[in-house]
Parts: structure tokens; sequence; C-alpha cells
């Protein structure tokens, strides 16, 4: 019996070791503010070299939940960057590109740094390791002037990915409109113009497996380069995308700047912390975690981790602290 309880606990004390050795960090702060997009970035321990993308979103021109040029713009400054963004694949503020621009400058992005519209011009096609549904990655030509990228995230809710985190930054926020269309279509359709035919996009789970697929080939492209980081800002949280004109009310208080070099875990960790938030006067859950459950969100985490693009398992750490 010795034998075997010293044989069992071995057993426990390595499987405990694996789990531990395939944790990615995710480092956070409840301070959201320039300064602790800083220090988080700085946490991290990756230095941003050569020629340094920000991907943002600079959301749609009457949506007011976009991540500020005022919050942003010490870490731009720090890490020598030009903030980068794409078209969008449906009529609004930001389908064409001087519309596009008008929103960029109005929101005053192109007060504090260089702004780059990666696809204004052309479109160029990435590799991608999972070809279930689609057999490459179109993005904006521009991607191939970076070596280096700060995938700076809204965290929210989307009308049709659940959430809207670091891996819907590198898919579909890279993506051309072109490319846009292809990953909502999962594979079927790569121009936006018949897009929104109800057969088209009629595929949920081949949407959000496209979104992985694409993320991962936009964290390919960087990683052969010289790096990427994840930083995601959990303020101003609607249930509705900063894409979309006129959000539904923010019904969650803010709650924290989170960083890693796994967008995986990333993103697990901000909907770990959605679905811990209690229900108050002040701060209600409810329906941002309705979102996430009734469009599958979860699926895009998932099936990136099953990819390999990183780990839902993860340690925080919290740099207050």
């Amino acid at each position: 019996m010795v034998i075997k309880k010293s044989i069992l606990t071995y057993l426990v004390i390595i499987a405990t070791s694996i789990t531990t050795m395939a944790q990615s960090t995710v480092y956070l702060t409840r301070e959201i503010s320039p300064e602790a997009l800083v220090r988080i970035y700085k946490a991290l321990g990756v230095k941003a070299q050569g020629r340094v993308a920000v991907k943002i979103s600079t959301g749609e021109g009457t949506n007011p939940n976009y991540l500020k040029p005022e919050l942003i713009s010490q870490l731009v400054d720090e890490v020598r960057g030009t903030i980068v963004e794409c078209r969008t694949a449906y009529a609004g503020d930001r389908m064409e590109a001087a519309d596009h621009w008008k929103v960029i400058h109005d929101h005053g992005f192109d007060s504090i740094a260089p702004v780059d519209l990666m696809d204004e011009y052309d479109e160029i096609r990435i590799p991608v390791r999972d070809k279930t549904h689609v057999k490459y990655d179109i993005v904006g030509g521009h991607l191939a002037n970076y070596d280096f990228m700060v995938a700076l995230n809204h965290f929210k809710g989307h009308p049709m990915g659940g959430y809207g985190g670091a891996l819907k930054n590198l898919s579909i926020g890279c993506a051309s409109r072109n490319g846009k269309a292809y990953i909502h279509s999962a594979g079927r359709v790569q121009t936006p113009e018949n897009l929104w035919e109800p057969e088209n996009i009629s595929d949920q789970d081949g949407f959000l497996e496209s979104m992985a697929a694409t993320a991962q080939a936009v964290a390919d492209y960087f990683n052969a380069e010289r790096g990427i980081i994840y930083i995601s800002v959990m303020n101003n949280m609607s249930i509705d995308c900063d894409c979309v004109a006129e959000p539904e009310p923010v019904k969650l208080e803010d709650y924290g700047i989170l960083a890693s070099l796994d967008p995986v875990a990333l993103d697990q960790a901000c909907v770990d912390i959605i679905n811990q938030q209690k229900v108050t006067a002040h701060n209600d859950p409810t329906d941002m975690l309705a979102r996430i459950d009734q469009q599958h969100g979860t699926h895009t985490i998932d099936w990136a981790e099953h990819i390999g693009l990183g780990t839902k398992q993860y340690k925080i750490v919290n740099i207050d602290e």
C-alpha cells in the first residue's frame, strides 16, 4: 500500500507540474489610465522593436465606447508605433477609405500618432495552418510594412462573435474588406457584395473557427518577424462592438487592463472575469453573458486552443500588488 500511495503521489505531482507548465501568464491591473497601459506593457518583458503596428478599432463615427486617444497615447509613444486599422465589410462610417479617414480624424487618432489604413490600396494573402474553412488569410496590404504588432484590444460584446477581444482584433481586425467577407462566410465568399445573404453567414461555428484560424495566421506572421503582444482594456463594455453605430447601453462597471503573450489565455481570462461578476445596482453581466452564449462566442477560444494558438490555462499576475 505504501508503494502504491507513493506512486499515486508521484503521478499527482507530475500531472500538477505539467498543468502548471502549460499555463500562460496574464498580467492584470485594475487601474485604467495611460500610465497603467505603459506599466502593463513593460510587465510583459518584451520590447517592441522595428516598425511597430498598434492595432486598434477606431470605432464607428457615432459609437462612444472605443479606446480613446488620450488613454492610449502614452503607450503608442512608448513603442514608437503607428496606429493601424482596416475598412469594414458592411456599409457604415468606415467602409470607404475617405469616410474611415474622417472617423479617424474626428475621433482624434491622427492627432497622437501616424495612422495607417492598411487595406486602403491593396491586400495580401498570408498562410493559415488550419484550413478547415479558409485556405489563407486576406489582410491589409500594409501589414507587410511592420515587424512587430501591439494588439491593443477593447474587450466588449459583439453582435455576431458574442464577444470581441484579442482573437477578433487579430482576425477580423487585420483582414481587408474581402478578408472580412471570407472569414464571416467561413470561406464561402471573398467579396462583401453578397456576404450578408443568409446562406453565406449561416455557419456560425464555421465563422468562429475561421476567426481562430486567421488570428493564428496573423500571430504566426509577426512571430516569424520580431514578435507580437496582446493588451486588452475592459472598459465601456457594451454587449455591442465598437463597430455598431448605436450600441446598447453599458451595464458593466470598468474592470481593468489585462495583457499576455498568449491571446487565447487573454480572451479566456476576460470572459472568466465577466462570468465572475455579480449583479448589483451598478453592475450587471446578464446581457453580456447571454450575448456570448447566444452566439456560442467561447467556441472561438476553444478552437484557437485546439489548433495550437495558445492555451486556456492561465495564471493571473496582479501588477498592482
